[in-house]
This record gives C-alpha cells, structure tokens and sequence, in this order.
C-alpha cells in the first residue's frame, strides 16, 4: 500500500498486524442534491467467499456495511439514483453485487435496482480487457451484470450526466489503473474531490508516496501534483475512500512547498459546504 516506502516510514502512520495487514476503510460518498441521491462508488460489499473475505481480512463479510449505513440514514436501494464508479476494482464496486449467501440462495442482478451507473469509458474498457498484473482485481460477473442493467452510462468526454452537471464535474487519472474517473463535488464555499485511488488515504497526500497498485507511480505524481497546484490557496477538500481513521481532510502547503492535509474529520455522518 506504500510502494517504495520503506516500512521505517510508513509504520508511523498505521498499525499492522502479525500477516503484515494494514486497517483500511472501504467508504462510500452519497451526495444529495435537488432530490437526488448520488453515491460515489460502493465499497467492497459483502460478495466475497469466505475462505478470500478472511484472506483479505474483510471485518464484515456477511454484511454490506454500505446497505446497512444507507438504511440508517433512512435511504433504501431503489432509492439511489446514481452510482459513480471511479473504477472496477472489487474494492471500489463489489457493493454493487448481491453478498455471498445470497448468490448462493439464488439471487442475481445488481443493488441499486433504479439507479444508473456511471463509468468512465477506459476504466470500463480496463475491466472487459485487464492486464494480467492486475485482473485479479476484477469481477467480470460484475461486468456482465452492469451491460445486461440496460442503465449503464459511459463516460467518454468526462461530461457529468446533464443533470448532475451544475453539482459535479470529473476528471481523469491514469496512474492507478487507467481511466480512473474521479468526482469534484462543487460547493458555495469550497470544492471536494472523492480521490478513490489516486489519494487513497492521509499519508498518501504526500507527493513521493504511492501504492504497489499503481500501474504507473511516476504518471500519479504528476497527476497528484497538477491537481493541487489547481487548488492551490483555494478552500479544497479530499475525501479519502481507504483511510481507517480520516474521512476528509483539507488540503494546504507548507513554507517548504509540501503538501500536507488538516482540519481532519473522523466521520462524516453529514457535512454541508
């Protein structure tokens, strides 16, 4: 998760366990806005088989925390209007899929049973034709279930749905996998970005810092970099999908020029801006 970092550095800032495992969150964005309900991304939901959910270390594996959390913010399923799908990797859009017992009771199809699901279109490229370094990552039955949604929306200028425009835009990244499809959510007085993998977490604000993952770590720093020289003065958060202790931290710079993040929330039970 740290790439080249030695492990004298990047064991300050996380715990690990005796398989060499670190805590990592798998959090999900809902956006409301006029009426709408937006979520960024699913997290890994519940699809796995056990013997991998305890490979992995899933904490909850008969459970989709995602449905459950949504539930207690009184929002069912079919109630969600969009998904955005950074990328396919399971990590990011196993919510997606019905949990394990309940494939093995019978039940196919896709959560979200009103919702439209929007992917960029070298991320969905990506997912039908994987590298072998990296198609693990991948669930083609989750491929073949969002085609067969009839509600897939391709992504290929990186224009919002139209309805989604005056809140959103998105840009794209390439060195964690290509395509990677990100979401700024615009607000009165400051933007968010929901990073997914291109800042998965705290430490990874950090310029040099990138994950064993990325396709292309040199491309991501750049990518990293572009992006806070953009916002760079402005009021700007980052949503971080992967950290365990930080759901959202504010961008800033030092007298050195490094960048680092603040004013930390640790849950983001509702957050206006």
């Amino acid at each position: 998760m740290f790439g080249n970092a030695p492990r004298a550095i990047w064991q300050k800032w996380t715990d690990v366990d005796d398989q060499g495992r670190i805590p990592l969150a798998c959090r999900c964005l809902l956006i409301q806005w006029n009426s709408l309900n937006i979520l960024c991304e699913t997290g890994i939901g519940a699809f796995f088989e056990p013997k991998l959910a305890d490979r992995f270390g899933v904490q909850t594996p008969d459970k989709n925390r995602l449905l459950e959390s949504l539930a207690q913010a009184g929002i069912a399923p079919s109630s969600v209007d969009y998904v955005v799908l950074s990328h396919l990797h399971f990590d990011h859009a196993g919510g997606l899929l019905p949990s394990f017992d309940e494939k093995q009771a019978g039940h196919t199809g896709l959560n979200f049973p009103n919702a439209k699901y929007v992917v960029g279109r070298k991320a969905w490229e990506r997912a039908l034709n994987p590298h072998f370094r990296d198609r693990a990552s991948f669930l083609p039955d989750l491929n073949q279930s969002l085609k067969e949604s009839g509600r897939l929306v391709i992504v290929d200028d990186l224009t919002p749905p139209s309805e989604l425009a005056p809140i959103l835009s998105f840009f794209e990244s390439d060195g964690h996998t290509p395509g990677q499809l990100l979401t700024v959510v615009k607000g009165a007085n400051s933007d968010m970005i929901f990073a997914g993998d291109l800042i998965p977490g705290s430490p990874w604000v950090h310029l040099p810092i990138t994950m064993g993952y990325d396709r292309y770590p040199e491309k991501l720093i750049e990518e990293k970099r572009s992006l806070y020289e953009k916002y760079a003065g402005k009021s700007f958060k980052i949503f971080f999908t992967h950290d365990a202790k930080y759901a959202m931290g504010s961008l800033n710079q030092d007298e050195k020029g490094r960048y680092f993040c603040y004013d930390f929330h640790d849950t983001l039970e509702a957050y206006s801006f």
